[in-house]
């Protein structure tokens, strides 16, 4: 196995990782030996996860309750890890809280949507990506959705912006894959977490474990830029195949049971 410390630096910034497949990429990581950053907005929840794993994994964590659809998150972000030596940031938040169409959202959700999923995202991989490449070691991963494959409907906002981090994790990759540094788009199906359960009527739907989903995604750092969970190809690319962009769109729109 990886010495995940050695290999990258002692700590791990998770942004999203108060609970599912950031709470799951904090348990995986700290099981390899990394101190866990833990940021979101929810400060009870970062703290009880916290105390776990100081407990079970007998790691040290720090957590920060923040906002990241506000400008100055990352910057704060920066600022209170400025002593450490982070080695790898797994940017998950970005979770779309509504399934609705484009008019019934207002212009600030919209806004705030795009904020934290594009926004803040470049400004995560420029703050922290910078001093990886400088060092020569460091891991990217970019948690994004099968959204970005194809506009959809009740999707156009939320799609958008995770296909902005698609392209993102890919073009980092072949800038940084010489430089010593891992970056990985990690393209997530439905997955079992709380927020997919608050969003949708989820019936008799097979979704994925996000314990799965962290253990894959750290087990293949070094394959980016793309890994698609769950695929039979997962360094493949679309699952629309050769379809042409309008059959995509209405695949992606029809109702999924």
């Amino acid at each position: 196995m990886t010495d995940f410390p050695a290999t990258y630096g002692s700590w791990a910034v998770i942004a999203g990782g108060s609970d599912g497949v950031g709470a799951a990429f904090a348990r995986g990581l700290a099981a390899r030996g990394m101190n866990i950053v833990l940021v979101a907005r929810r400060a009870p929840v970062l703290e009880d996860c916290a105390t776990a794993l100081e407990k079970d994994y007998g790691v040290r964590t720090r957590t920060l309750s923040l906002d990241l659809s506000t400008e100055e998150a990352i910057g704060e972000l920066e600022h209170a890890t400025a002593d450490l030596d982070i080695g790898i940031f797994v940017y998950n938040a970005g979770s779309d809280s509504r399934t609705v169409e484009f008019l019934d959202r207002t212009l600030d959700e919209h806004r705030a949507l795009v904020h934290r999923n594009c926004v803040s995202v470049l400004e995560a991989a420029y703050r922290f990506g910078g001093p990886m490449v400088t060092r020569g070691r460091g891991a990217l991963v970019l948690v994004t959705s099968g959204a970005a494959w194809a506009g959809g409907r009740n999707l156009a906002s939320y799609g958008a912006s995770k296909a902005f981090d698609l392209i993102l994790a890919e073009g980092l990759w072949a800038e940084w894959r010489e430089r010593g540094v891992h970056v990985l788009g990690l393209v997530l199906g439905a997955t079992d977490t709380p927020s997919l359960r608050r969003t949708l009527d989820i019936g008799d739907r097979v979704l994925a474990d996000p314990h799965d989903v962290a253990e894959q995604a750290l087990e293949h750092l070094a394959d980016g830029p793309t890994w698609i969970h769950g695929s039979e190809n997962p360094t493949g690319g679309s699952p629309f195949g050769a379809l042409d962009r309008r059959s995509a769109v209405l695949a992606m729109s029809t109702p999924r049971h």
